[in-house]
């Protein structure tokens, strides 16, 4: 459906992360993958939504003057919002288990930001989901962490993986911006573009 509409555009998905190049393919949609490496770096005074906001664009940044008259770039950035800090990607396993072990029984925000980017215009949105954890064993988080090594994930946990079904008592928003991608707000907009 929206395939049709957007076939004289060029989407250009700038991620490697293969969970949001999926949700592309899911949402039927033709693009290309271009990947550029940028430093994640944030100024340390952003808080929550600040902070994804700098960082999609940042990526997005990358690529100006690269693009033509009808491509489209996206780009995205994760994180997990708890206690007043960002968990992003866990470095080893000391930190991961930190990570999950603070969210445990408690409610953290999953905040993803997404920018859209053409010759011409720039358009950033961003999507909030809360998601609550049991209470959860050292035992349990260690299994996860062995098992499943979440190094490439924000707040150090997969919500699509065992660790999810396991772990997660309630989700309030977007189920697939907690995977990365808020899937429903990038398809509403990639309408509003043609």
């Amino acid at each position: 459906m929206l395939k049709e509409k957007l076939k004289k555009y060029k989407i250009i998905l700038a991620s490697g992360s293969p969970r949001r190049q999926q949700f592309f393919k899911d949402l039927d949609l033709d693009f290309e993958i271009r990947l550029k490496d940028i430093e994640e770096i944030y100024p340390p005074e952003l808080k929550a939504t600040e902070i994804t906001d700098y960082l999609a664009e940042l990526k997005a940044n990358a690529f100006e003057g690269e693009l033509k008259e009808n491509e489209i770039l996206v780009t995205s950035d994760t994180i997990v919002w708890h206690q007043n800090k960002a968990l992003g990607k866990p470095k080893n396993a000391e930190e991961a288990f930190a990570m999950i072990k603070s969210m445990s029984n408690a409610t953290h925000d999953v905040i993803t930001s997404v920018c859209f980017k053409t010759a011409d215009s720039s358009t950033l949105l961003h999507d909030i989901t809360k998601v609550t954890f049991n209470d959860l064993s050292d035992e349990a988080i260690l299994y996860y962490i062995e098992n499943y090594k979440p190094y490439d994930k924000a707040g150090a946990y997969g919500i699509q993986e065992w660790f999810g079904f396991m772990a997660v008592a309630k989700v309030e928003g977007s189920y697939t911006n907690v995977m990365g991608l808020p899937t429903a707000k990038v398809y509403e907009f990639l309408t509003t573009l043609v």
